[in-house]
């Protein structure tokens, strides 16, 4: 489980072709000493597992399922990729409860500055939009934030100065594919009236006509 805050951003210094998947190398020395192998590591929301660690950065496998349903498949050596280790028990949840999940892919459609943020609009799959809610929550490559605006074709988010700073976020530019995972929440109530469709009426009080 992870929170969505971004502790480091890396560089894809390898990768490596497999027939069950493909290998990364991924280089954040000021990350390196806090990870062990078997450690779980977000990695562009991604998440994946340390397979070998030393003192430039980690490496980790991802299964070619993975591949397919993030960016990492396509991702070219040099690329910068969010990095936030997994939550400990008594960690400070600043930001959202982040499975690492990725449900889909979205694609960038603009890019606004606006004072000193910057807005990002993303066309998001359509079969999803029942997890979206305006002010609600969604993971970008990682990153914890805050749906500023919402209709049935994209999403958009609105990045502050920090985040700009601290992420790969100020690198997206239209055309850019990204990560999403939608609300865990939202999910698990789906599942759960899905499950009992009568669950809402005999919990929920009457609504007045």
């Amino acid at each position: 489980m992870f929170t969505g805050l971004i502790q480091a951003v890396g560089t894809l210094a390898g990768a490596e072709q497999r027939p069950d998947g493909r290998r990364l190398r991924i280089r954040c020395p000021e990350l390196a000493g806090a990870i062990a192998v078997d450690d779980s590591i977000a990695s562009n929301g991604v998440c994946l597992t340390a397979v070998a660690v030393d003192a430039e950065g980690f490496s980790a496998h991802a299964i070619p399922v993975t591949l397919e349903k993030t960016t990492l498949g396509g991702l070219p050596e040099g690329a910068r990729i969010n990095l936030e280790l997994a939550l400990r028990m008594g960690d400070r949840l600043g930001g959202h409860l982040v499975q690492g999940h990725v449900n889909a892919t979205g694609r960038v459609l603009a890019v606004t500055e606006r004072g000193d943020n910057r807005l990002i609009r993303i066309a998001y799959p359509a079969e999803q939009r029942r997890y979206l809610m305006a002010e609600g929550s969604i993971t970008v490559d990682g990153v914890s934030l805050t749906v500023a605006a919402l209709d049935d074709e994209a999403l958009t988010v609105s990045l502050i100065p920090h985040t700009l700073a601290r992420t790969n976020l100020r690198d997206r530019t239209p055309g850019d594919a990204v990560n999403l995972e939608f609300d865990a929440m939202a999910k698990y109530v789906e599942s759960l009236l899905r499950g009992d469709p009568g669950l809402a009426a005999r919990w929920l009080p009457a609504v007045p006509a």
